[in-house]
């Protein structure tokens, strides 16, 4: 998948995701009226409501972008009819040709470990028939764990030709907590990001691996670091936008043939109607908003990278 994911990449010139991570404050209330008046005020309402607005968005933007990734997080909150709506988008955005990243950040050992990767990225066998639930492109992986709870994962990723980021540095104010905490004189994220590189190797497709890691957009001088440990491995920035993290603050994230890197905008994005920016747009052209804020951003990144 990540020989199809720098295809992507190379036909759309934007090396960007979008974070499909719908709350109900971001949805517009002629959106959530039409599902409150079939479902009511519901689970299933409000899950419509996410599916609605996933879908247009999806439809404004899907020509311009490389790949989504739903934040597994936003769906789960409501429960069952949440999971379907998360399903439901998988499958939408696959058949607009989109790669999706699952942002599901699983992290555990053994057959656990085993059941996620296969629930996400793999098959099940239930008597003579063999399904794939949710069945993403990529999954995010919590690595905490060690080997034990990342390899389950990559042998799915083996036998299905998927893909996976696994956390090293993650863009949130305390992640130095633990990240950056020193052993043997270096920060663990550096031990980390060698870790994902040697598990790289056993998972190459024709330029990069399919497993991959996650590196914030706030911590640019960490990400250049990175960049040389793992310079095989497809690293995935968040923090863009919202958090702050801009297009001259990335460049380091890639490699000099311009790939090695693809840069998440959630809110900034889904919601950029709400902004002031885009606020012409109004409530009834949110999608419109949306591909904006994608424009703009695809533009940033490139301005980018072309003067570095």
């Amino acid at each position: 998948m990540i020989n199809k994911l720098i295809l992507n990449i190379k036909k759309t010139k934007a090396p960007i995701v979008v974070g499909l991570d719908p709350m109900l404050s971001y949805i517009p209330e002629h959106i959530k009226a039409e599902a409150f008046a079939e479902f009511g005020e519901t689970l299933e309402g409000a899950c419509e409501a996410i599916w609605q607005f996933n879908k247009e968005i999806v439809d404004k933007t899907y020509d311009l972008i490389p790949a989504v990734k739903p934040q597994i997080a936003m769906y789960e909150q409501f429960g069952l009819p949440g999971l379907m709506a998360f399903k439901k988008t998988v499958d939408y955005c696959k058949e607009k040709d989109l790669v999706v990243i699952g942002d599901v950040k699983r992290g555990d050992i053994g057959s656990t470990s085993s059941a996620y990767a296969a629930g996400h990225l793999g098959r099940v066998q239930v008597g003579s028939q063999s399904y794939a639930p949710f069945d993403e492109d990529f999954v995010t992986v919590n690595p905490y764990l060690g080997s034990d709870g990342v390899n389950p994962f990559v042998k799915v990723c083996e036998e299905e030709k998927k893909g996976l980021f696994i956390l090293v540095k993650t863009s949130n104010p305390s992640s130095g907590e633990f990240q950056d905490r020193l052993i043997d004189g270096r920060p663990l994220y550096e031990l980390v990001g060698e870790k994902v590189a040697e598990w790289g190797l056993s998972c190459m497709g024709e330029d990069y691996s399919y497993i991959g890691a996650v590196v914030g957009a706030t911590y640019p001088a960490m990400g250049k670091v990175l960049r040389k440990i793992m310079p095989k491995s497809y690293i995935l920035v968040p923090g863009y936008g919202a958090q702050g993290g801009k297009g001259a603050d990335l460049v380091h994230f890639f490699n000099e043939d311009g790939l090695g890197a693809i840069v998440n905008s959630s809110r900034g994005i889904i919601a950029a109607y709400k902004q002031e920016k885009y606020g012409k747009f109004g409530d009834e052209n949110f999608g419109e908003a949306s591909r904006a804020a994608v424009e703009d951003m695809i533009a940033d990144i490139r301005g980018a990278l072309e003067n570095r």
